[in-house]
């Protein structure tokens, strides 16, 4: 521990004071001197959180004690510095107007050596005990909010895996849940001066998109990996996914987070709802169908527009902006679709700078 000592500020006009108050804690404290309020100020720029205590006297001829304290008030340093004042004036009114500019005591002179050792030693303590729970708590906050970080990383990561899991089976690459993730993360950021969704928000929802064909891992291999055109009945298959999704999740035990499961189930669930109500499973239109699923399906039909599958080649982005503006995917939210067609040259850009947070995010794991 260091053994330097604390630093004391006592502020008076008059000479004699100030010797007499140096004298006195001189053991104790690195005692600083101001003989006005406007020294005073500048000291406390100088030193800053250095000074542990103050002692301030209120008449000084260009700058009173109340004037100090108000100016501390304004910069913040009242609540970082205590002040004690020492003044021959005790009438309630200097008293209360003194507390109410946030001193932390008040010393009448003349005064009791033993007395104001006592109550300056009292309260320059109890402010650096304060500043060390801060000091602590601040440090706490920090690794809370790193647990924190962790979790939700470790979180990302399995949920990634499992998701990952069924799409392998999907003849999928890794990559297609990453960029299903971070194209919802697009198009809800694109709407949200509509629907004033916070970041975290945002992020969770973007995080819940990538189960949204959780329920593939149910559908037959006959269906699901066949290369050629379904037949009517197959595809009445392949439309189940939705709710065996639905089934898988309800099977969970364990739900940590009400809110975040309510955007997997809505997801997985409605992100083949169209808007004009021609979709599956429900046959939901307009707004009944939750905006996160609607971001979501628009990420997964451009995704699955721009990708090889195993009945098709890839297209390209301009052929799948072109595709899907003109409604040979379905139609969608009308705002989207505005929001859609004004981004549309950037989103290849802003695809790319989401992979790469994306990818720093996880690097952090």
């Amino acid at each position: 521990m260091s053994n330097e000592k604390r630093k004391m500020l006592v502020v008076d006009d008059i000479e004699v004071n100030r010797v007499i108050l140096r004298q006195l804690f001189a053991d104790e404290y690195e005692v600083i001197e101001a003989a006005t309020g406007r020294q005073a100020l500048d000291r406390l720029a100088q030193y800053g959180d250095q000074i542990a205590i103050m002692l301030l006297d209120l008449v000084m001829p260009d700058m009173d004690g109340f004037q100090v304290l108000e100016s501390m008030n304004a910069s913040g340093d009242i609540k970082r510095i205590p002040v004690i004042i020492i003044t021959g004036d005790v009438s309630d009114e200097r008293t209360l107007g003194g507390y109410a500019l946030g001193a932390s005591d008040l010393v009448s002179k003349p005064f009791n050596p033993e007395i104001i050792t006592r109550r300056v030693n009292n309260v320059a303590d109890l402010y650096d005990h304060k500043k060390y729970l801060e000091q602590k708590l601040r440090e706490q906050k920090r690794e809370l909010a790193e647990q924190d970080k962790r979790l939700k990383q470790t979180n990302m990561f399995l949920i990634d895996a499992l998701s990952t899991t069924v799409e392998f089976r999907d003849v999928e690459s890794g990559e297609h849940v990453k960029r299903i993730r971070n194209l919802t993360k697009i198009f809800l950021e694109m709407i949200n001066d509509k629907y004033h969704l916070p970041k975290e928000e945002i992020d969770a929802i973007a995080n819940a998109s990538v189960l949204h064909d959780i329920g593939k891992i149910a559908i037959p291999d006959s269906v699901l990996l066949k290369p050629g055109r379904l037949t009517d009945e197959e595809f009445k298959i392949m439309k189940t996914h939705t709710v065996r999704g639905c089934e898988i999740l309800n099977s969970l035990h364990y739900v940590p987070d009400q809110e975040y499961f309510g955007y997997c189930y809505e997801i997985c669930r409605h992100h083949h709802e169209r808007w004009d109500g021609k979709g599956y499973p429900d046959g939901l239109k307009g707004d009944e169908i939750p905006i996160w699923a609607q971001a979501t399906s628009l990420a997964d039909v451009y995704d699955a527009l721009t990708s090889d599958r195993v009945y098709k080649k890839a297209y390209s982005h301009e052929q799948a902006v072109e595709m899907i503006l003109n409604g040979e995917c379905g139609t969608f939210n009308p705002l989207l679709m505005e929001r859609f067609k004004e981004i549309k040259d950037d989103l290849p850009t802003l695809i790319a700078l989401t992979d790469m947070d994306d990818r720093n995010k996880t690097a952090e794991l």
